[in-house]
C-alpha cells in the first residue's frame, strides 16, 4: 500500500440488501426490532418502510474497507454517523453503494485515514465515515 497519497480513490463496492439479508441480520445480532422486518410498525412509527438496522450498514461499509486493506485486522479504527435510514423494499431489494479515498496520510505511524461515502436510492445515508488503515 506504499504511494498512496491524499485523494486517491482506493474503491468503489456495491452491496445488495433485501428482506432475508434484514432477516439474517436480526437472528445473528439479536435485533428484533420490528421496523427492520413488519411494514404496517415501520410505517406507524413514521418511516417510508422497513429500514436496515443502521448497525449493518456500517458493518457492510467496514467490510468494504477491510477487503481493499486485505486484512480486517489492519483496520485499527472506525466511525460513522447515520444520516438517513435505508427503506428495504419487499418485494425488490435496494443497493448500499460504499466508496473510499484517501483522506490523510501517516506515514511515522504506518496508516492512512480512509474517508468512506456511502449512498443507498440516492442518498448519502453514513457521514463523517472513516477508517484508519496500518499500510505496514
Amino acid at each position: 500500500m506504499s504511494g498512496l497519497t491524499v485523494g486517491d480513490e482506493l474503491f468503489t463496492r456495491t452491496f445488495t440488501l433485501d428482506r432475508a439479508l434484514l432477516v439474517r441480520y436480526a437472528g445473528a445480532s439479536g435485533d428484533f426490532n420490528p421496523i427492520h422486518w413488519n411494514e404496517r410498525v415501520a410505517r406507524e412509527v413514521g418511516l417510508d418502510g422497513v429500514i436496515a438496522h443502521g448497525m449493518a450498514t456500517m458493518g457492510l461499509a467496514a467490510t468494504a474497507v477491510a477487503e481493499w486493506a486485505g486484512d480486517p485486522g489492519a483496520v485499527v479504527d472506525y466511525g460513522v454517523r447515520f444520516t438517513r435510514p435505508i427503506v428495504v423494499p419487499d418485494p425488490g431489494e435496494v443497493e448500499l453503494e460504499v466508496s473510499g479515498k484517501i483522506g490523510a496520510v501517516d506515514a511515522e505511524a504506518g496508516t492512512v485515514r480512509v474517508d468512506l461515502t456511502a449512498r443507498a436510492a440516492g442518498v448519502t445515508v453514513l457521514a463523517k465515515a472513516q477508517a484508519v488503515v496500518r499500510t505496514r
